[in-house]
């Protein structure tokens, strides 16, 4: 299981390809505060109401100088897939491996009607402009985190 983030540390690096192939960097976005989101998986109910939460408040998130990442285990073609169906607006990239989501600290143990299992948590951290992790919130729920996050982070 991976370490979970605390605010200050510096978050992970990363280069993973968004739904058309292109490669995208944190470090793009280096002078922009980004809100980084894990869910499980593309064109699921939860994960697609959270992905249309972010779209639909990206104007008053871009307005107050955060970029919006969302990332998952699936493919860039599934997530094309979801970008289109959705008329998602919020950048999706693909980690297939996993190796981001670990690095984030949202993969691990979860359990669902009584099993434990290995999986993506659904996590969000938010990055200042400095690379540094402003806030880390674990196991969050997929309806009504997004005005949550607006509230908190006093937008």
């Amino acid at each position: 299981m991976s370490e979970r983030l605390q605010p200050g540390d510096v978050a992970p690096a990363f280069t993973l390809p968004d739904a058309d192939g292109t490669e995208v960097s944190l470090s793009d976005r280096k002078g922009r505060k980004v809100i980084v989101y894990f869910y499980p998986a593309a064109l699921t109910p939860g994960c697609t109401k959270q992905a249309c939460d972010f779209t639909d408040n990206l104007e008053l998130l871009a307005g107050a100088g955060y970029d919006v990442i969302g990332i998952s285990p699936d493919s860039p073609e599934k997530l094309a897939k979801f970008r289109e169906k959705e008329s998602l607006r919020v950048t999706l990239l693909a980690d297939p491996d996993k190796k981001v989501t670990e690095a984030y600290g949202a993969y691990g143990e979860k359990k669902n009607y009584g099993k434990t299992y290995l999986g993506v948590i659904r996590s969000t951290v938010v990055v200042d402009e400095e690379g540094k992790v402003e806030r880390a919130l674990y196991n969050v729920r997929a309806t009504g985190h997004v005005a949550k996050i607006i509230k908190d982070l006093g937008i």
